[in-house]
């Protein structure tokens, strides 16, 4: 894979904007679209009306320019494809679905479409023991607290620890569960293999990590290489099933409800919040350590937007902001531009997809692409 000489064959002067359909992906159309790119979407048979139908561009309404469709997303790694993309002078936003549904980060790496930000960085997410690259290894680097681990059940103490292992039918999806001794967690994966949530493999690589308590934030960040600045596009903060809902449950009922159901931290969507201003200078040093380290570990370091997935938790002596997962790419949030962030540094709010196509135009302009396309 030589992208550079992948490039010198564009049309820079015709780029399409190209991301797979899910995630995040009107959020980029709408921004390329507003810089006045093409947009593209690779969208699988089956889930493609949002983006044939509702938002397709008449010229005067709606983002998506184009559709291709594949039977499934892996089909787009082919040879075929990859010339289909590189004659439509496609440049592919990566997003946490792209990652999920190719499901092959040596692919990834080796995909011969030029893809924005630092594809080597995005097998970091998989958390996996063994890794070449790994979020806990940025982070150690980073000098950035995240919750302790455990290497197993066995050394819980008494601690109230957060069980994350991968679903049996949705390789993608992660089950979690409490636990704090061993005997607990025993009886509740025993429960989970029983009624095939999960497998004995998957269990072996669960993460078993400290309960840390405090108020979930993230916090998406964009690092520009070209002005080397990093910048807070905005913070926002999960709704999850069915946790949600068990908590609206009065307290004397709740245990006869976990009687019945299984906790889910399983992602619906997301809210705008904002955070007090005293947090932001710790936020920012967060930012900064995190980019310096990947630049150490994966030359050539995060590229454009990234999220620190945080708890803050109080004080004394002061609030801390303990980072838990680490997304090196788009983040799947569009509503982070109602919060102010963006707004104070460029006199405008501005959407994490409009932010990376002002990226892609200014580079094109200075001649200097490369230094954001690996």
């Amino acid at each position: 894979m030589n992208i550079n000489s992948i490039l010198k064959n564009y049309d820079l002067k015709n780029i399409t904007i190209g991301v797979l359909g899910s995630h995040s992906a009107l959020d980029v159309c709408r921004g390329a679209k507003d810089l006045g790119f093409k947009t593209l979407v690779i969208a699988q048979k089956g889930r493609d009306k949002v983006y044939k139908d509702y938002y397709l561009s008449n010229g005067k309404m709606g983002c998506v320019d184009e559709v291709f469709l594949v039977e499934k997303f892996k089909d787009m790694m082919s040879e075929d494809f990859q010339k289909k993309l590189q004659q439509k002078n496609v440049i592919l936003i990566p997003h946490r679905s792209f990652e999920v549904y190719i499901n092959d980060y040596d692919a990834i790496e080796n995909w011969d479409v030029p893809i924005f930000g630092n594809r080597f960085l995005l097998r970091a997410e998989e958390r996996a023991a063994g890794s070449k690259l790994d979020q806990y290894k940025i982070l150690e680097e980073a000098g950035i607290r995240f919750p302790k681990q455990f290497k197993s059940s066995k050394f819980m103490d008494g601690s109230l620890c957060m069980v994350k292992v991968l679903e049996k039918e949705r390789g993608f999806e992660r089950a979690f569960f409490l636990a704090s001794t061993s005997e607990q967690y025993e009886e509740i994966t025993k429960q989970m293999l029983d009624n095939g949530i999960v497998t004995r493999e998957q269990l072996k690589n669960a993460l078993i990590e400290e309960f840390v308590v405090g108020v979930q934030v993230n916090f998406n960040f964009f690092y520009d290489p070209l002005a080397k600045r990093l910048e807070l596009l905005g913070t926002d903060t999960r709704r999850q099933t069915n946790i949600e809902g068990i908590n609206k449950i009065p307290a004397p009922l709740q245990s006869d409800a976990l009687d019945m159901l299984r906790v889910k931290y399983e992602e619906a969507g997301h809210i705008a919040i904002t955070v007090l201003e005293s947090m932001l200078e710790s936020a920012f040093d967060l930012g900064e350590r995190f980019v310096k380290s990947t630049q150490k570990l994966s030359a050539p370091g995060v590229i454009g937007p990234f999220g620190l997935q945080s708890m803050i938790t109080p004080g004394p002596p002061k609030k801390e902001i303990i980072v838990f997962d680490v997304s090196p790419r788009m983040p799947g949030a569009p509503g982070i531009s109602s919060t102010p962030y963006s707004g104070y540094l460029f006199g405008e709010n501005i959407s994490a997809g409009k932010r990376v196509a002002m990226q892609i135009k200014e580079a094109l302009e200075i001649g200097e692409l490369e230094k954001i396309i690996t």
